[in-house]
């Protein structure tokens, strides 16, 4: 399979470095010790298209396709990965699910202001005591004459408090298990909707996490997104493109983290000459470029696949297991590189190093990448 770039893609890409080289690079250190919320350069993420590059153009986005969003969102994660996640969460399960089994008023109301960055989309699923176990779950939506009242609380939710739209899966049939789930698009702002504190994480801090609880939170029944039952195969079947996006963002993060890295090789002496010059540190270099290649060209072909239409859970699963595990690995790497710099923010690899851990626990853990790859390793 053959991953060249067409020259128009690769234009396209240039521009993106550049806007994210000017716009998030000077910020990016000062919005992980604040933990503000990045609103200014979203909306200007959003003018550039980066929301709905996977949209169709009748639906506001540019129909570009799952390799240019691979392209376009390395140079959003190379300059911080908190956007990155908030452009792949985004851009990912909230209009996918919208646009493949929405109905066409809820596709045009919604899709179009979160392709063009108007809005920003948020999905949530886990839940404090039970993460992604579907069969778990306690949220539940009871049917009412008004439509459905929902009750009980979300929780890891990216952009939570932040984002004007919600795709929430929550129970519909108790008694069900993961049978009973279903899914609903709710609107900020609802009566009986509201957010607990941000998380305080490792990293990632510009990206918000918080909780949502429902109180007696009525929607109409016209907030249903497909059949009664059906959200969480739904949204199982829709995560394929989440986990090439998070693929990306750790490569992103890894990219940044070896530039940096060689840089410093280069200019730190020890003992006469560049330290790039010794073993130690060389075959460092090495091994961490060869890694951070191999994940791109897995993401690229998971992604090039998925554009053709292709199943791609077992490529998708094994581009998110590989680019995760080598961000950690590089940015452990390149912090042992620096030295006692790499462990102070006077540099950024320690926010690299600290960005990175959470790409082998979001979109399914390593854990469960290498079980989805298990599985279909038997399927013919």
């Amino acid at each position: 399979m053959n991953f060249s770039l067409s020259e128009d893609l690769q234009l396209m890409q240039r521009t993106i470095r550049d806007f994210a080289e000017q716009e998030i690079v000077p910020i990016a250190p000062e919005l992980d010790r604040t933990h503000v919320y990045p609103f200014d350069t979203l909306k200007k993420m959003g003018e550039l298209g980066l929301f709905g590059v996977m949209t169709p153009e009748n639906y506001g986005g540019t129909g570009l396709g799952t390799l240019a969003f691979s392209v376009f969102l390395e140079e959003i994660a190379a300059a911080d990965a908190a956007h990155a996640t908030i452009m792949s969460v985004t851009s990912g399960l909230p209009q996918k699910l919208l646009l493949d089994y929405g109905t066409e008023e809820q596709k045009k109301s919604y899709v179009p202001k979160l392709a063009t960055g108007e809005w920003i989309g948020a999905f949530c699923l886990s839940e404090t005591h039970c993460g992604s176990d579907a069969a778990a779950m306690t949220t539940k939506a009871e049917k009412v004459p008004e439509g459905y009242k929902l009750n009980g609380t979300k929780a890891w939710v990216t952009s939570g408090s932040k984002a004007q739209l919600y795709l929430v899966l929550t129970k519909t049939d108790v008694n069900a298990g993961a049978a009973g789930v279903s899914c609903f698009v709710i609107e900020k702002g609802t009566e009986g909707m509201s957010f607990g504190k941000p998380e305080e994480k490792l990293g990632q801090h510009a990206s918000t996490t918080t909780t949502i609880t429902f109180e007696d939170c009525i929607i109409p029944e016209t907030a249903l997104v497909g059949q009664e039952g059906k959200g969480f195969s739904m949204a199982m079947a829709s995560l394929d493109a989440g986990r090439i996006g998070i693929a990306t963002v750790a490569i992103g993060i890894s990219r940044a983290a070896l530039e940096a890295a060689t840089a410093y090789a280069d200019e730190r002496q020890a003992f006469g000459k560049s330290i790039r010059n010794f073993q130690g540190v060389g075959f460092k270099l090495a091994d961490m470029a060869t890694r951070i290649e191999a994940s791109r060209l897995l993401t690229y072909k998971a992604a090039a696949l998925y554009d053709e239409g292709k199943n791609v859970t077992k490529e998708a699963s094994m581009a998110k297991l590989f680019a995760s595990e080598t961000s950690a690995f590089v940015t452990h790497q390149a912090l042992q590189i620096f030295g006692g710099y790499g462990y102070v923010k006077d540099y950024p690899v320690e926010r690299y190093f600290r960005d990175a851990r959470i790409t082998e626990i979001y979109e399914g853990t390593s854990e469960v990448q290498r079980l989805v790859i298990s599985r279909e390793l038997y399927k013919s």
